[in-house]
């Protein structure tokens, strides 16, 4: 079992348990706050993320961003990762299969992380970490608690690139996710305070 970050990421990095670890430039682990309360989790790393080895650092990337500034989420405050760590060709989404194999290391990110909360981005990663029949359209935004982890999804920006109709829901969500961030670190602190 793997203990340590180093490790993992080490681990993470030799991987070559699909046919994935053959066509990557860079294995895409994650970054972020290592310590942090909330978690992203997208699906996979697009052509700038395999370049660079940073995960939503494109176009996507770059609205995702705009998102976080204007609900007042600092990036390097969160973690970011995606369900796989390597892109599938074309960006096709991932196989069932790859997502098998690849879990482990998000598993182990998360344990070694301990967030307070994960935000899907995406139906692919939500349908894996919320419930597999999970419909983007009409649950996007809603809270569900798994063992003491909340989880929510809201929508990919790369969709949001195709449609800026739902641009607007997007916004709204994000403002959950602050809302529910504060309102666990306001609960926090309460409780340090009482001991």
């Amino acid at each position: 079992m793997t203990v340590t970050w180093e490790e993992l990421e080490r681990e993470c990095r030799e991987c070559t348990k699909c046919k994935l670890g053959e066509t990557r430039t860079n294995c895409v682990f994650g970054c972020g706050n290592k310590n942090a309360d909330l978690m992203f989790v997208g699906e996979a790393p697009g052509e700038k993320e395999d370049l660079s080895g940073v995960p939503f650092v494109g176009a996507a990337g770059k609205l995702f961003d705009k998102y976080l500034f204007a609900v007042d989420i600092p990036r390097d405050d969160v973690y970011i990762a995606n369900m796989l760590k390597c892109r599938p060709p074309r960006n096709r989404d991932p196989l069932p299969e790859e997502q098998d194999i690849c879990i482990e290391y998000l598993r182990g990110q998360v344990r070694l992380i301990k967030p307070k909360m994960i935000v899907c981005l995406g139906r692919i990663s939500a349908m894996r970490l919320i419930h597999p029949g999970y419909k983007i359209t009409r649950e996007h935004g809603t809270w569900v608690n798994k063992g003491g982890l909340w989880l929510t999804a809201v929508y990919h920006p790369s969709l949001l690139l195709r449609d800026p109709r739902k641009k607007d829901d997007m916004l709204i969500d994000m403002k959950s996710v602050k809302a529910k961030l504060d309102e666990l670190r306001a609960s926090d602190s309460a409780a340090i305070a009482e001991e």
